[in-house]
């Protein structure tokens, strides 16, 4: 279903508190209560939900699927801000005033999200206490994801970064062991997260499902295994130290 340009601002939510402990199911079973001024949409892989200079009217909801965010500079240089998962909301930049979208978002997956109007979003927040605390939770939580990001990024080694990219991507710390990443991720794409160059995704890749922390399927979809941790935290072997340089 597309969503709606009409600009709705219904007098009251016909919707209940949500409870102390928030998680992505909370958020969907308080979203099926709201109707006006949201709109459920599906978009396909690779489809653009905003771009870049687009008016920001809007906060979306990512209910399931993943979403990519990237921002493009005056010299056609594009660097990916984020990559978002089930559960979590974007574009919140327009509740702060930002009249345009800062950055691209496009579905990296099939993927399933609520469109919630500007002004439905700014109404909850403001009369429902719990709403507002577990949103600011929310928002709190992804910029102290964006500043480990960014330390990562400037005081740790590529091979580090793309071996934690891959944990965020595969939500490692879950019960299961293993978890798919994506079907069709390509290392151009882990090379724009990183920063480093493709053939060197690929020399890094190639030493990581050697030892077991990755594997692939037939269909092109992999898998990432908690051995890979290892990396991050610094505690691979020597002889395994010496296949990175």
């Amino acid at each position: 279903m597309k969503a709606s340009n009409k600009n709705l601002e219904p007098k009251q939510a016909n919707v209940k508190s949500a409870r102390r402990t928030s998680n992505s199911s909370d958020w969907d079973r308080f979203l099926t209560g709201v109707t006006r001024g949201k709109t459920s949409v599906e978009y396909p892989l690779n489809f653009a939900i905003f771009k870049q200079g687009d008016p920001a009217d809007s906060v979306f909801y990512l209910r399931s699927g993943k979403v990519k965010l990237a921002a493009t500079s005056e010299h056609g240089k594009e660097a990916i801000v984020a990559v978002l998962n089930g559960g979590e909301f974007f574009g919140e930049g327009c509740l702060a005033g930002q009249p345009l979208r800062m950055a691209t978002a496009s579905a990296m997956l099939d993927s399933t999200l609520h469109r919630i109007e500007k002004p439905l979003m700014v109404r909850m927040l403001h009369e429902d206490h719990d709403i507002a605390q577990f949103f600011v939770e929310h928002l709190l939580s992804r910029n102290i994801r964006y500043e480990e990001d960014l330390v990562d990024q400037l005081f740790n080694s590529s091979e580090k970064r793309l071996a934690r990219i891959l944990l965020l991507l595969a939500h490692f710390g879950k019960e299961s062991k293993s978890e798919p990443v994506l079907t069709k991720i390509n290392q151009a794409t882990l090379a724009e997260m990183v920063g480093i160059t493709r053939s060197r995704v690929s020399h890094f890749m190639k030493k990581f499902q050697k030892h077991g922390f990755i594997n692939y399927n037939g269909g092109g979809g992999m898998r990432v295994h908690s051995g890979l941790l290892g990396v991050v935290l610094g505690s691979l072997s020597d002889k395994t130290r010496k296949l990175a340089k």
